[in-house]
Order: structure tokens, then C-alpha cells, then sequence
């Protein structure tokens, strides 16, 4: 059985993670400092609480277990914030990431799986985006990720460092089986905030400009299941462990839904009226953004399965039904 240390295990998609890679013959080992992870979320192998650039803690864990590769989920997610606060997600997403891998390297670790995003691209020349795209990021956290992969791509050349940056477009969606589901403090995500204001926990949903160059004036996203998530980053670790080379993949749908479109299939859903309110736009957000994943359906095999937004929003209804007040439920 190889060790995976997931740093980010207790968080959205990092915990999920772990239950495949356990149900897949591997042992997943999570790192995370519960800054954003909930403690009740890790139920799939040993936790260690710290942080990624405590190399005391990390040299421990690398001393104490084989480990075969590293999985990185643990970088900060809110563009909004980011754009008022660069220098917690510079300090983060880049700075303690380095720290990372250079005890990966220290103790010859040498496998490594990195959580990236669409953000890389900035506002889309074409649609939908390839890998070819140019990047330009159009906020702080999207050039958080792309300084990541230079330095991935850096450390390669220089260490012989082996690794997959995926680029996700909206991940989504909750565990069918009902253990894990969306829960971030504060919430900034887009269905968890609808199902929220069908719960009654909110009084309406703020749509963040309505003038979009777009077919309804609302921004326009790929969702992406978190089980087809798992299931590309589960190929991911295989092609990593069985062969040499690094790479870069989207993760997408490869269709995009607007705002308005998501409110009224969660009204479908839920049954709820879910009242809206028309506010301004927020600083770095692109208009449409929809991904091409041919190279990784190629490369690694991977098609996403669960497409159909009526499938992804019902799953998250599932969870946030049952677990109202999230993982404190």
C-alpha cells in the first residue's frame, strides 16, 4: 500500500480525495492546519495537524513513512479576497508552497500532485479554453497558481521533480454516498450559497452584475463534479507512480452555465423561490470560462461523468439538507 500525503485533506476536495484514494489501495496521510479543513471530514487514514511550511513537522512525517507522492489542496480559493489581501495568498499559495517542495526534495519525495486553476487564464480569448491558451491571469489568486507552475516546472528541470498540475474549472457537487460535501467559512461559492438561501439561512442571492457580455448578462462557469475531480486525480497519481514527465491538464465540463441558469435549476431542485439581488461586479472576474479537457481525456483516460447540472446540484442539495450547519451538523 503507498503512502499519499495529502496536504489540504480536511478541506472540500482534498478530504474527498482521500476516501478515493483509500477505496483505490492507497493510504492517504492529511496535513492540514484546519484554517479552512474541518477536523470531521478526515476519515480515511492519520491526520497531522500543522501547516505546510512547518518542515520540522513535515521532515517527521517524511522520517516516519514512505511516502510516494504529495497532493496539494491546500491553497487559499477566495478571488475576491485575494484581490484585497495579495500578501496572505502570495504568502500562502507561493511562499509556503516552496517550502513544501524543498523538503519534498530534501527527502527525495519526488512525486507531486498540484490543485491549480482556470484562473492561469484570465479573461478567455477563445472559447472553450485549451492548455495552448495564453496565460494572464486578472487577479491575485490566478497569479498565485501560475507562479506555482513555474516553479513546478522550474524544480522539475533543476530537481527531477515529477508532477501534474490540474487546472480546475468550478468543482461542485457532494459525495453521493453523503459523507463529504461543500462547506467553506466563509462561503464564497456559488451553489452552497443558493442551497443556503434555500435553507433559509440567507435571504436572497447576490447576483454580482447582471451587464456580462454573456446570453442572460450573468457570468457563465464550468461545474465540475468533485467525484470526476477525484476520479482524473486518481489517473493523475497512477501516471505519476508509473512514469517519468511532468504535466498540465484542464478539468472541465467543456459546457458553461450562467448564474441565472444555476438559480433556477436550484429552484427546481429545492422547490424554493430563492430571491435574488442584482449587486456590482466584483473586481477579476471574467465573464465566461469554460474548459477543453480533450488533452487529459487523452493523456489520462479521463471523461467526467457526471455532466448533467441537475445531477450536480441535486447531490449538493442531498448533503446540505442533512448537514445544514455543514461539517457541525
Amino acid at each position: 500500500m503507498k503512502n499519499i500525503l495529502v496536504v489540504g485533506g480536511a478541506g472540500y476536495i482534498g478530504s474527498y480525495m482521500c476516501k478515493y484514494l483509500a477505496a483505490s489501495g492507497f493510504q492517504p496521510i492529511v496535513l492540514d492546519d484546519l484554517s479552512y479543513g474541518h477536523p470531521q471530514a478526515v476519515c480515511w487514514g492519520p491526520f497531522h495537524h500543522g501547516c505546510m511550511s512547518d518542515t520540522q513537522l513535515l521532515g517527521n512525517i517524511f522520517e516516519k513513512n514512505s511516502i510516494s507522492a504529495v497532493m496539494h489542496f491546500a491553497g487559499f480559493i477566495n478571488v475576491g479576497e485575494s484581490v484585497c489581501h495579495p500578501d496572505k495568498y502570495y504568502q500562502n499559495n507561493v511562499a509556503k508552497t516552496i517550502t513544501l517542495l524543498n523538503t519534498m526534495i530534501k527527502y527525495q519525495v519526488m512525486n507531486f500532485i498540484f490543485s491549480s486553476s482556470c484562473a492561469v487564464y484570465g479573461d478567455p480569448l477563445e472559447i472553450p479554453l485549451s492548455e495552448k491558451h495564453p496565460l494572464n491571469p486578472v487577479n491575485p489568486y490566478g497569479h498565485t497558481k501560475l507562479m506555482s507552475e513555474q516553479i513546478l516546472s522550474d524544480f522539475s528541470r533543476a530537481f527531477g521533480l515529477n508532477y501534474i498540475s490540474l487546472r480546475y474549472f468550478n468543482a461542485s457537487g457532494a459525495d453521493p454516498d453523503g459523507q463529504g460535501g461543500e462547506d467553506h467559512q466563509p462561503e464564497t461559492h456559488l451553489i452552497p450559497l443558493i442551497l443556503q438561501t434555500a435553507l433559509g439561512q440567507r435571504e436572497s442571492i447576490h447576483i454580482y452584475g447582471n451587464d456580462y457580455p454573456t446570453r442572460d448578462g450573468t457570468c457563465i462557469r464550468d461545474y465540475i463534479h468533485i467525484d470526476d475531480l477525484a476520479q482524473a486525480h486518481l489517473l493523475a497519481i497512477k501516471r505519476l507512480l508509473h512514469s517519468r514527465g511532468s504535466e498540465v491538464f484542464n478539468l472541465g465540463n467543456g459546457a458553461g452555465y450562467s448564474v441565472k441558469e444555476v438559480i433556477a435549476v436550484a429552484r427546481k431542485i429545492t422547490g424554493h423561490p430563492i430571491p435574488t439581488q442584482i449587486t456590482a461586479r466584483r473586481k477579476g472576474d471574467p465573464a465566461v470560462l469554460i474548459g477543453a479537457s480533450a488533452k487529459a481525456e487523452k493523456k489520462l483516460g479521463w471523461k467526467p461523468l457526471c455532466t448533467d447540472l441537475d445531477t450536480i446540484i441535486a447531490s449538493a442539495w442531498n448533503w446540505h439538507k442533512k448537514h445544514p450547519d455543514g461539517y457541525r451538523s
